[in-house]
């Protein structure tokens, strides 16, 4: 190889520019705790050299399929594979999407050997069926690889990984759409302005977030990305949603100022990604990424199944078209005495994204239905999650989003008892738009695992190999799952015959009586909110909603 250690796949003068070969020689760390700080830290990032031992070590030790494909596969199979055709030439594997590959400072044969591993990963790896983030990987791996083979050989290790608590690339739709889901919903969550702001401008909010893993595994210039995936190799999937969400915070500080075309929204992330060294340093962008309080890797593979379990339910399991979040409210026979269709939007912009292509279905209205709670939950039983709005005789609108079926207020034996998810808000639009979430997304340090999560190692390469599912957390956000300091922390909705009440610990985000006549709201401690509206008020109009898929009308 040419010093100081670039392969004949490289440009050299491209690399140089690109990547200071400064950094220390030899590794002789084995505590994995330590290893994920170096790895933050970016301790072997300066040493083309150093990378490449490291790559090989955390890459051999992630635990594989018995038969996983090796170097001397690859030097059997390539000839047949590839046969006399030009490298330059080949055609990508369907399972790519057209992703192209990715420069990386390849020279012309390296752009060539990473078509010809992908064609031979596609002949060993039939039940692949999407995975546009592969050829960067491969790009990526083949900088740090002797030859072809030794690439292939890496590529393979991570594709076979088969510890089920550990996630690395996506290789079907399915997991891939289940993914853009589940970003969307973090988005929501950790980068609430940029979220406002991605609403505003684009048509079709998920056609923005599907885009995510294109910022990473494409866009992002080749010293980011080597640094996301030196974190990436040690601590796995959940890393890519950080420095994606991280992306997104400094993309918003950055144009929040300026117009924005909601045809364009998804090409200017994508420029202001590939140009990302005009605002932020490799250094400065990890930074952020990590300080973002995130769940834990638990209750994010959960809030993954979750949205994997939605989208089977709804038949997406192949690529399809998207069908725009707008059309969801359509404006044509959407009906409300309390919001309009602009507002619902606003307020489906929020559910969660399994639900975001649902239809508002009326379940409730107490100007058709009548004053009566009892008949309130009659009409909402059944229904999962549910949306409640309250309009005032101020004409003050507040609600809330309620993630659990109504009919659980009746295990606590007609007392008075709290249920509900973290996934539970609640939100005001009139006068001003104001949502509130669970305490402890914003707050982390309120809660600590619990014994079960508390098991669970910062290891890469430990995670339970338990398959029963009854040995998953379940659902997304149970307070059981946190080792809260108090009940005031997780009082997210109960109801009895007299009163429906929302929030509580401190005092209640919402209450109203029995005749749906009367209502208060103040501060709680679930939701840390103010109050919705008039402390105390009177109600002229009360509606509950729920989520009808587009396919069962």
């Amino acid at each position: 190889m040419d010093s100081p250690g670039y392969n004949c796949f490289v440009d050299r003068d491209k690399m140089e520019a690109a990547i200071q070969d400064l950094g220390p020689k030899e590794l002789s760390c084995t505590d994995l705790q330590e290893l994920k700080q170096l790895a933050r830290q970016g301790y072997w990032a300066q040493s083309h050299a150093l990378r490449g031992k490291v790559y090989q070590r955390l890459i051999r030790d992630i635990p594989c399929r018995t038969v996983t494909p090796d170097a001397s596969v690859y030097s059997d199979i390539v000839g047949k594979i590839v046969g006399k055709h030009s490298s330059s030439c080949l055609p990508l594997p369907e399972f790519v999407d057209n992703t192209q590959v990715p420069s990386y400072c390849l020279n012309t044969r390296g752009e060539g050997a990473v078509r010809k591993i992908l064609l031979c990963i596609a002949n060993q790896f039939p039940d692949i069926s999407f995975c546009p983030a592969l050829p960067a990987v491969v790009a990526l791996l083949l900088h740090y690889s002797i030859d072809e083979a030794e690439c292939f050989e890496k590529a393979c290790r991570i594709l076979a990984c088969n510890d089920p608590g550990r996630r690395l690339i996506d290789q079907s739709f399915l997991a891939f759409e289940s993914s853009c889901m589940t970003f969307g919903d973090l988005v929501n969550k950790y980068c609430q302005a940029a979220h406002k702001l991605m609403v505003a401008v684009s048509e079709d909010i998920l056609q923005v977030y599907a885009d995510w893993q294109r910022w990473l595994f494409g866009e992002l210039p080749l010293c980011y990305f080597a640094r996301v995936f030196d974190v990436f190799l040690v601590e796995g999937y959940k890393v890519l949603y950080r420095v994606a969400l991280a992306i997104l915070k400094f993309f918003h500080k950055v144009r929040a100022g300026q117009p924005l075309e909601s045809d364009s929204v998804k090409q200017d992330i994508r420029m202001f990604v590939k140009d990302i060294a005009k605002t932020v340093s490799p250094e400065k962008l990890l930074e952020k990424a990590f300080a973002i309080r995130l769940f834990s890797r638990k209750e994010i593979q959960l809030l993954q199944m979750a949205n994997e379990k939605a989208l089977k339910q709804k038949g997406i399991t192949v690529k399809q078209k998207r069908q725009f979040v707008h059309l969801a409210v359509h404006a044509e026979n959407f009906r409300s005495e309390i919001v309009s269709v602009r507002e619902m939007r606003d307020i489906w912009s929020w559910v969660p994204e399994r639900f975001a292509l649902c239809q508002p279905l009326l379940l409730f209205s107490s100007l058709q239905h009548g004053y009566s709670l009892a008949r309130f939950y009659f009409q909402c039983e059944g229904h999962e999650p549910t949306l409640l709005l309250i309009k005032t005789t101020q004409k003050e609108v507040c609600g809330a989003y309620l993630s659990t079926d109504w009919s659980e207020r009746n295990k606590f034996g007609g007392k008075l008892g709290f249920f509900g998810t973290g996934e539970c808000f609640v939100f005001r639009l009139q006068p001003e738009v104001q949502r509130y979430e669970w305490v402890v997304i914003k707050h982390p340090e309120l809660t600590k695992p619990t014994p079960l999560m508390a098991a669970e190692p910062n290891a890469p390469f430990s995670h339970s190999t338990s398959s029963d599912p009854a040995d998953r957390l379940s659902p997304f956000l149970a307070t059981r799952h946190f080792n809260l300091p108090s009940k005031t922390e997780s009082m997210f909705m109960a109801g009895g015959s007299d009163c429906l009440i929302i929030g509580g610990g401190g005092g209640q985000a919402l209450y109203i009586d029995g005749d749906l006549n009367r209502g208060r709201t103040s501060h709680c401690d679930t939701f840390n909110n103010q109050p919705l509206c008039s402390e105390n008020f009177l109600i002229a109009a009360v509606e509950a909603w729920g989520f009808q898929d587009p396919d069962t009308q």
